[in-house]
């Protein structure tokens, strides 16, 4: 447990990033679940305008080092492949 003034503040500012961390995470996965089940469904024009709400929360993640820049690429490449192919 922290024992001195700076150890102090030190631990109250890695709980308030965690917890803001994890809502950006959170928000990360949600929109890539809302895409994947809008290609699920089969609906292209669904799947695409979900992507397009995506895309800029995965940038921004990646931004933010929530997840790694080519890690967010990558997502953001399958996805727009998966709903490329659609039918």
């Amino acid at each position: 447990m922290a024992s001195h003034k700076s150890a102090e503040k030190r631990a109250r500012q890695t709980e308030r990033r965690t917890a803001v961390n994890t809502a950006r995470r959170s928000r990360i996965r949600g929109s890539i679940k809302k895409v994947e089940e809008a290609i699920k469904s089969g609906d292209k024009q669904a799947a695409a305008a979900a992507l397009r709400a995506a895309q800029p929360e995965i940038q921004r993640g990646a931004g933010k080092r929530i997840i790694a820049k080519n890690a967010a690429a990558r997502r953001v490449s399958r996805l727009a492949a998966r709903v490329k192919t659609m039918a």
